[in-house]
């Protein structure tokens, strides 16, 4: 069983899919403790959850006619039972999954698991300002493929310069899709590009969270 916090069909605010709708399945729990996260209520004990089984969230899956999934959190990989339900998402090939995941957890296993197909991670890097860089697993690098992302979370100028350190470092562009996210209540998007202008850095991608352009950024279920 897992302890979901929310599920709700809405358009895609971020990642390769944003503008298209999308079944979410937000898990309740995290092991880390961002300085900027937006979703605290789903670890701080602030929403109940509802007890759900893989049979359950594969019917509201279906039931919705999505056919972009995104799990996410709190961290979706920290559920005991996530892979017979990936194992079961990723057998519908009708459905496109994406795994939000935190950069913390080390997803070589879940790569072996599903090697190709339709599960794809979207993999945080948390920098400087997240005050969690130090719990990043590095080794994912190793394991993303072009159809994953690799996503900066950026709040301050230091994490735009280690971000482009990374990056380079890695060849990560090489790797997967890269893509800049700003928190916008500490650092302007126009920052963020006029870096990239600066840099000549063609090859990545700035994305703002486009639900909290249409809704209130607190609001919940969108």
């Amino acid at each position: 069983m897992f302890r979901v916090i929310e599920r709700f069909i809405s358009i895609d605010g971020e990642g390769p899919t944003s503008g298209e709708l999308a079944a979410f399945i937000r898990f309740e729990g995290c092991n880390l403790r961002c300085t900027w996260c937006d979703t605290a209520y789903s670890w701080d004990g602030s929403c109940p959850h509802e007890e759900q089984s893989t049979e359950d969230i594969y019917h509201y899956i279906k039931e919705s006619g999505a056919r972009n999934v995104t799990l996410t959190g709190g961290e979706p990989l920290l559920q005991k039972d996530i892979i017979p339900l990936l194992d079961l998402l990723s057998s519908d090939r009708t459905l496109h999954i994406h795994i939000e995941t935190n950069g913390a957890i080390d997803i070589g296993q879940y790569k072996d698991r599903y090697p190709s197909g339709n599960i794809h991670f979207i993999v945080d890097y948390k920098l400087p300002a997240s005050g969690m860089q130090m719990t990043m697993k590095e080794k994912n690098f190793e394991y993303v493929s072009r159809d994953d992302v690799y996503k900066f979370v950026i709040a301050s100028d230091n994490d735009l310069r280690e971000t482009w350190r990374i990056v380079n470092k890695h060849e990560l562009t090489k790797r997967c899709r890269v893509f800049l996210s700003p928190v916008v209540e500490s650092i302007e998007p126009k920052r963020i590009v006029e870096f990239m202008i600066s840099r000549k850095w063609h090859d990545i991608k700035l994305q703002v969270q486009v639900h909290k352009v249409i809704w209130p950024k607190d609001m919940r279920g969108v």
